[in-house]
């Protein structure tokens, strides 16, 4: 191999990660390292939730609905972005009891700057929950959960909530409808 091809060493990743393989560093000529391929950190990955919001609920991550809603929290709760938004809330709960994975551990995995394709394979990988039929079930429940359905604690809350975020003009029917209409996109 000649200097104008360069060389490759592998060099093991400072924090070991449950998803990285070992990044790939390019000497060239001019002796400059960049590593390949490029990867982001959490904070280059955080929304600045006081700037702009989550994706909705229906948007999904590894096949769940609310995982990518829920990955963007936890990375804005990292990097100290989040503002008024809660990573782990009742929601996420939602998600984490079908799911059965431990909030922590994804908080930590989404930490190591896990794109979401990773994270959706890590969910689909840490799930306790091994049936599409069961995932599809799942997520149509949530897309269909009416207030009425959810715990009185829930309903309590919202009872007060929605009328000071949702216009008088608009209609929630579920509950994922609370947040799209609350952040425009209803």
């Amino acid at each position: 191999m000649n200097e104008a091809q360069g060389a490759q060493f592998i060099i093991s990743d400072v924090t070991p990660s449950p998803i990285r393989t070992p990044l790939t560093y390019l000497i060239c000529e001019s002796a400059h390292v960049a590593p390949l391929p490029f990867m982001a950190t959490v904070s280059e990955l955080a929304l600045d939730l006081s700037k702009e919001f989550p994706r909705s609920p229906r948007a999904l991550v590894g096949g769940y609905v609310h995982a990518g809603r829920m990955l963007d929290k936890c990375r804005a709760v990292i990097a100290g972005t989040a503002d008024e938004y809660h990573y782990n809330c009742p929601l996420d709960r939602y998600f984490f009891d079908f799911t059965g994975i431990d909030h922590e551990a994804f908080k930590d995995l989404a930490a190591t700057g896990a794109t979401d394709e990773e994270v959706g394979a890590w969910i689909n990988e840490q799930s306790q929950v091994k049936s599409a039929e069961e995932v599809v079930q799942w997520n149509n429940k949530m897309r269909d959960m009416r207030i009425s359905e959810m715990p009185v604690p829930l309903q309590m809350f919202l009872e007060g909530y929605i009328p000071q975020v949702i216009p008088a003009n608009k209609q929630v029917r579920v509950w994922f409808d609370v947040y799209d209409i609350e952040e425009g996109r209803q």
